[in-house]
């Protein structure tokens, strides 16, 4: 069977669950070759075996974390010339699709970007896309070189099996181009305890009908009862309530995850954009007309003031 390449995302070893979902994918087409890099690559290789890797390809340099994205471009064409791989699956992060692109362009392949699904096919890879703000779903496959395939988070469950993991030093060149961009410093951001919005498996919106900073305390209070991270529209967020890293949207970040709770947001396209491959989808709104509800597996017609609190209590009473 053919070896499919995975871009390991981690964070000192740490894999980050998009990743682990890549796994799941790879093995519908092939054999997952995981590539970590940096700082605590050889640590991924148990999290990542568990997870189906049959091989794990690891490299540590510190041009990793001191610049740019092209020391992992360069490291991924290294493992791609090495494997010859049946395709590269990459998460759908900014920083993901930015190697992704500058990867199928050095490797003079064809490239699909946010793939909500991937199925193996006669000719290579099939992956599914949410297109033109999710009003159509297509399938696709490159016809060109080594498919480039990134994924959006939440398109696929985690699911374990038992692998090899054998780690493999790869053996990488770093170009000219790899030192053209340093990164001079970092700020941390600051931790709300809650899931990271684009990975989260339960996100909770509020919009224009939060009417207000200080009313996102009751989403926040329905997202922490669920476990959830907390998104906000752009009416939200023009209007300054809800800081721009939670903006759901075309213009904002772009989730899919197993249930999305939309609080006082009508349901403009521009907000579509970002959730409407969501599994699940809940409304509330007292507009009966809001377009919101074209596209709710369930709708409540009622003050966002009066429902939400109550769901929150009633989670809340289930739970303990």
């Amino acid at each position: 069977m053919a070896e499919v390449l995975v871009y390991v995302d981690h964070v000192d070893g740490a894999v980050r669950k998009p990743t682990l979902e890549l796994l799941t994918l790879a093995r519908r087409i092939g054999e997952p070759v995981a590539v970590a890099l940096g700082s605590g690559a050889a640590a991924t290789a148990q999290t990542l075996a568990e997870h189906g890797a049959v091989k794990v390809l690891t490299h540590e340099a510190s041009e990793y974390a001191d610049y740019l994205v092209v020391p992992k471009v360069d490291a991924l064409q290294a493992a791609v010339a090495a494997v010859s791989p049946a395709a590269v699956l990459v998460p759908s992060s900014a920083e993901g699709k930015e190697v992704a692109a500058r990867l199928a362009l050095r490797i003079g392949s064809g490239i699909i970007t946010d793939a909500v699904d991937l199925e193996a096919g006669d000719e290579g890879p099939v992956a599914t896309q949410s297109v033109f703000a999710a009003s159509f779903t297509t399938k696709s496959r490159i016809s060109k070189g080594t498919p480039v395939i990134t994924v959006k988070p939440n398109s696929a469950a985690v699911e374990a099996a038992p692998a090899a993991g054998a780690v493999e030093a790869l053996e990488v060149s770093f170009s000219e181009k790899a030192t053209g961009t340093k990164i001079t410093g970092r700020t941390p951001r600051e931790s709300t305890g809650r899931p990271e919005l684009t990975e989260a498996a339960i996100v909770v919106s509020g919009g224009r009908g939060v009417n207000g900073a200080e009313n996102f305390a009751i989403i926040e209070a329905l997202a922490d009862s669920l476990g959830a991270a907390v998104g906000a529209s752009r009416a939200a967020v023009d209007a300054g309530w809800y800081p721009h890293t939670n903006q759901v949207g075309q213009t904002g970040k772009s989730v899919s995850p197993q249930l999305y709770i939309a609080s006082g947001i009508s349901g403009a396209i521009q907000h579509r954009a970002g959730m409407q491959t969501s599994k699940t989808i809940v409304a509330i709104n007292k507009d009966p007309e809001a377009p919101i509800f074209e596209l709710v597996d369930y709708g409540v017609v009622g003050d966002l003031f009066d429902v939400v609190p109550q769901l929150t209590d009633e989670v809340k009473t289930r739970k303990g």
